[in-house]
């Protein structure tokens, strides 16, 4: 008993910490008229990809960059690079999620004419959702192979989040997975959420969910106005 009530004071602690560290990032990101998402999902359900296709949308009329968490090496940095988009890697060397003392140590590096900052988290459906990194936007992550049973396995990823984006949706007809039903629990768990279906391979939902990140761009804007 005595080492479960010190386990879960040194959590307090930790994620007390992270929170304070999280809320001056959030501050000074908004107050530069930046707006951050911070993705998360399972290892493979397409994150990277979304955001090159989302980067590929708004790098012509908006300045978008994108910090890459790993636990190892620089590969979806690399990705985001290549497509003409600064990408900052943070590489965890095991830890299963990023923490906001991790953004801060290269806030520095981040332009200040940024306006959407992109935070691809560690691939992981646990422990990145209780770890607020200063963003302004959450969005969880589910492609089509995963299955359609993950809200209720995973709540607290959608409890926290502001958008629920389904990935890899062209192999809707091949695979059962069926989008109303999980688009229902995810909405019984959180009612607040955006829903958006996307194609990397199509196209679909790309330019929908772009046009959503445009309306919180201009949100944000006449809030500081």
């Amino acid at each position: 008993m005595e080492k479960s009530k010190k386990e879960v004071l040194v959590l307090e602690d930790i994620l007390g910490s992270n929170k304070k560290i999280a809320s001056s990032i959030r501050k000074k990101l908004e107050d530069k008229g930046i707006l951050a998402a911070n993705l998360l999902s399972s290892p493979g359900s397409g994150k990277t990809t979304l955001l090159e296709k989302i980067g590929l949308k708004l790098k012509d009329r908006y300045r978008v960059g994108v910090i890459e968490g790993d636990i190892e090496t620089e590969r979806d940095a690399e990705r985001i690079r290549k497509i003409g988009l600064p990408a900052w890697q943070i590489t965890t060397h095991g830890a299963c999620h990023l923490e906001a003392k991790m953004l801060a140590r290269i806030f520095d590096q981040i332009p200040a004419d940024l306006n959407f900052l992109f935070i691809e988290n560690v691939g992981n459906l646990v422990c990145p959702a209780s770890f607020d990194l200063g963003e302004s936007l959450r969005f969880v992550l589910l492609s089509v192979p995963e299955g359609d049973d993950k809200p209720r396995k995973y709540p607290e990823a959608f409890i926290t989040s502001q958008v629920f984006v389904i990935t890899k949706a062209d192999l809707l007809p091949y695979l059962p997975f069926d989008a109303d039903r999980v688009t229902a629990e995810a909405l019984e768990i959180n009612p607040k959420l955006e829903v958006f279906r996307t194609s990397a391979i199509t196209g679909e939902g790309i330019e929908p969910l772009c046009q959503y990140l445009e309306k919180k761009l201009q949100e944000l804007r006449t809030k500081n106005a």
